[in-house]
């Protein structure tokens, strides 16, 4: 059976718009009824016009009182319904619109939940999209589509009452309408279709220049980047600026066609109106109605130029939002490999990492993460993938701790967040296996059914139990964020029913007991935004609490000695092998920091451009790797850099 697939660029240029419009969840009962309120309050806008002219027209003959009574009254009721009803249309559209964008708000968070590919745009750029895009693909609703169908309903109303009236006053207006209601918004939308993609991208680029100044002030202004970097957001407002004034003109060019369209209209009305009332196939009363009934009418086609703007400036916010979301089924695809086992050293209790392929099955030697002959890296500015370190194979089983040892930009992170499947490899297979032998590849997109729940039992009495324990990886950033709230609260994003001792067992584990012993409220003392309360090592150690508190099985720690002193750095590195082996997780941590790496069961060194340099024990490393030794000595204070000469004693 052979199956076809559509490009996802065909599928963005269909129609994104139509595409993301399920993910609004808008009723079309409630649009049709906005729409219904919309006409009635137009209907009651050309009626006062209509009967005031015809009013005033019969008023001038001074006929008796009762005459004009139903045409008064009908006025009155026309003049108050406008308003009544208007008020009502706008409650029933902003009603739709504003449960679409929460609904589509939401949607998204899920669609990019279950997404398990790297977020590619800066945090400004994303903050732009699910922010003023989703706003943009919500105001379809209120600015297009019910301006357009309250528009067609009520000009095809006004072009019959007119008909009836004077047939060829109805076809000038029918004319004049399709100018102002048909070409107007052609040109505006084709004005709108050169602006709108470079609006909604310099938007983009002034949220992220904003948040990249507010957020890194400090680091810019020690680097003496902070000007130039205010100059980048002033360049990128003037370009914005530009766009709005390119809009505005387009707008006015719009608005100058549209009463252009009116007064032909009214001109139209009067030169075959007075002839026909002349010849008396028209009364006087009537000839008003003619004439005046179009100034209401045009109240109908003023809008659909912006609603033309706006419809394609939501198809433009839905282009950019589909970028950000899937294009298959979550969980459909994976790319799991059968995983190679164990091989050769036996010093190394169930790890072997190089550059070769291990050989024998992962399944049967009980492995938790396998990692073979992969090639990580990320793609370039044409998307070609550009690989940052290669060749690499290791396999880690319960309680096993392998380090990855290097200088900084040798791809170490990179490694990292691979083997946490939140990049795909460049080459190579990535493999793991739950608690129950299920086999869990690098997953095109995350699935709730792809990790299954599992039990671990922890065995050390300084770590408190994980009941329910979710057989994942865990990638522990570097510069993981901690939320503007409680301490206690901020480990409970690993889990959520931490409790208050549990939270206290793992900082007393990673060092921070007399931290926290210090702290004016204790565990519930807030720690500040972006964590403005703690010191760079404390947020690190923070970091790997949490993970220590979640129910992954196998912990990817991206440098957990960075901002301390040497001492509590090579603490931590072993209370994390420690936790390994007592809980039977499997630790992979990156580091450039070597003293305390005799913890770990293997130590794979990277080198910049060549992949895996060497790979042993530490002892082994220490005995046959000059360079290594060299490094690991000279950061244990036994060799003088002056002098490069050892050390007395």
């Amino acid at each position: 059976m052979t199956t076809s697939t559509r490009h996802p660029d065909h599928d963005l240029r269909s129609d994104p718009l139509r595409r993301i419009l399920p993910l609004l969840e808008v009723r079309p009962v409630k649009v049709t009824g906005a729409i219904g309120l919309g006409v009635l309050a137009l209907a009651c806008a050309i009626g006062l016009a209509a009967v005031a002219a015809w009013l005033v027209a019969r008023a001038a003959q001074m006929p008796p009182v009762l005459t004009l009574s139903v045409a008064v009254v009908s006025v009155r009721a026309f003049g108050i319904g406008r308003g009544v009803l208007r008020y009502c249309e706008r409650l029933a559209s902003h009603d739709v619109a504003l449960r679409g964008m929460a609904a589509l708000r939401a949607n998204l968070y899920d669609r990019l939940a279950a997404d398990d590919r790297p977020v590619t745009v800066r945090r400004g750029e994303l903050l732009a999209r699910i922010g003023q895009d989703v706003d943009d693909v919500g105001d379809v609703v209120v600015r297009a589509l019910v301006p357009a169908g309250v528009a067609v309903v009520t000009s095809l109303g006004s072009v019959i009452l007119l008909g009836v009236l004077l047939p060829a006053a109805g076809v000038a207006l029918a004319l004049c309408l399709a100018l102002a209601g048909i070409v107007t918004p052609w040109l505006a939308a084709r004005a709108a279709a050169r602006t709108e993609a470079r609006g909604a991208a310099t938007r983009g680029e002034v949220a992220a220049l904003s948040l990249e100044v507010l957020e890194g002030s400090a680091p810019l202004r020690v680097s003496g980047r902070f000007g130039a970097r205010l100059a980048d957001l002033d360049a990128a407002d003037a370009r914005l600026s530009a766009v709005a004034d390119d809009g505005a003109r387009t707008s006015g060019l719009a608005a100058a066609l549209g009463a252009l369209a009116q007064g032909l209209a009214v001109l139209a009305a009067l030169a075959l109106g007075i002839p026909a009332a002349l010849s008396g196939s028209l009364s006087v009363e009537a000839l008003s109605v003619v004439v005046l009934t179009p100034l209401a009418v045009f109240e109908a086609t003023a809008g659909l130029p912006a609603a033309a703007v706006q419809l394609h400036r939501s198809r433009e916010a839905a282009r950019r939002l589909l970028e950000l979301l899937p294009e298959s089924a979550p969980g459909s695809a994976t790319q799991a490999a059968p995983a190679p086992g164990a091989s050769g050293d036996a010093g190394a209790p169930g790890v072997s990492a190089g550059a070769g392929a291990s050989g024998g099955s992962g399944e049967a030697g009980g492995a938790l993460l396998v990692l073979d002959r992969v090639a990580a890296g990320w793609p370039d500015a044409a998307g070609r993938p550009r690989t940052a370190v290669a060749g690499v194979s290791l396999t880690l089983r319960p309680g096993s701790v392998v380090a990855l040892a290097g200088p900084s930009g040798v791809g170490k992170t990179t490694l990292l967040m691979t083997a946490a499947g939140l990049i795909p490899p460049v080459g190579g297979t990535v493999s793991a296996w739950s608690a129950d032998r299920q086999q869990v590849g690098i997953p095109s997109y995350r699935s709730a059914g792809v990790l299954p729940i599992t039990p671990i039992t922890p065995t050390t009495p300084a770590m408190p139990s994980m009941p329910g324990t979710q057989s994942g990886r865990l990638f522990v950033a570097e510069d993981g964020h901690l939320f503007d709230t409680t301490v206690l609260e901020n480990l409970r994003v690993a889990r959520g029913d931490v409790t208050a001792a549990e939270a206290r067992a793992a900082l007393d584990a990673v060092g921070l007991g007399a931290w926290l012993t210090a702290l004016p409220d204790g565990l519930d003392t807030v720690v500040g935004t972006d964590a403005a309360a703690v010191s760079g090592g404390e947020r690190r150690r923070l970091l790997v609490a949490r993970a220590l508190l979640s129910p992954a099985r196998v912990l990817l720690v991206d440098e957990p000695a960075e901002h301390l002193d040497g001492r509590t750095a090579d603490a931590l590195v072993r209370t994390l092998a420690a936790h390994a082996r007592a809980t039977g997780r499997a630790v992979l941590l990156a580091t450039h920091r070597l003293t305390p790496l005799a913890a770990a069961d293997e130590v794979v060194v990277l080198g910049v451009g060549e992949g895996v340099r060497a790979s042993g024990t530490h002892a082994d490393l220490l005995r046959d790797d000059p360079d290594y030794a060299w490094s690991a000595a000279q950061e244990a204070g036994l060799l003088n850099p002056h002098s490069l000469t050892a050390e007395p004693g």
